[in-house]
């Protein structure tokens, strides 16, 4: 997997953090860099903590299913990324305002759920996973910052896109790896 692949499903599985980020700026009336941090740190830690999980998991296995590995991948991305983009049709629901444990953990684990089957993907697809989670999770970090200050300042407009961008990227990523696998183009 290039580089360029890697940032692409970082980027996509960020969304849903994005997403909730945006969120959480809209509940913040005044902005604090704080608020930045906190937010990028969870996000962005569980963004990477996950897929991690997930290999480990998937290695586990990896033995019994490598010769259906594409089609996993294929099927967990494209689950994820329709997921992604039915979410991403319903209105924004309020944000508590707070950014304590209580409020950012419940959040933080569910937008990384995905995270963990691609980790799983990650495994079969036998992808260096150090490098691999790194770079999600700064990628994560990087947009959830964003995303709690364009909340902040424009509104929940962008919730819903950055879903449907997400799961779209994702669906591409799972065709584009079984389209690999299968030979249809070089990869």
């Amino acid at each position: 997997m290039s580089l360029l692949d890697l940032f692409i499903i970082a980027v996509g599985l960020s969304m849903d953090a994005f997403a909730a980020s945006v969120c959480k700026g809209l509940s913040v009336e005044k902005l604090k860099p704080r608020h930045l941090l906190v937010t990028g740190l969870y996000f962005g830690g569980f963004q990477a903590l996950m897929p991690l999980v997930g290999y480990v998991l998937g290695k586990q296995f990896e033995r019994y299913i490598t010769s259906v590995d594409h089609w996993i991948a294929f099927v967990l991305l494209g689950i994820i990324g329709v997921g992604m983009i039915l979410e991403s049709r319903h209105p924004a629901e309020k944000q508590n305002a707070s950014f304590g444990v209580a409020s950012m953990l419940p959040m933080a684990i569910a937008t990384s759920i995905d995270a963990l089957a691609v980790g799983v993907s990650f495994a079969f697809l036998q992808i260096d996973i150090v490098p691999a989670v790194s770079f999600i999770g700064a990628t994560t970090f990087v947009l959830s910052a964003v995303g709690v200050k364009i909340g902040n300042l424009f509104g929940a407009r962008y919730k819903s896109k950055a879903e449907l961008a997400g799961g779209i990227i994702l669906v591409a990523m799972g065709v584009k790896i079984l389209l690999e696998h299968l030979g249809v183009f070089g990869g």
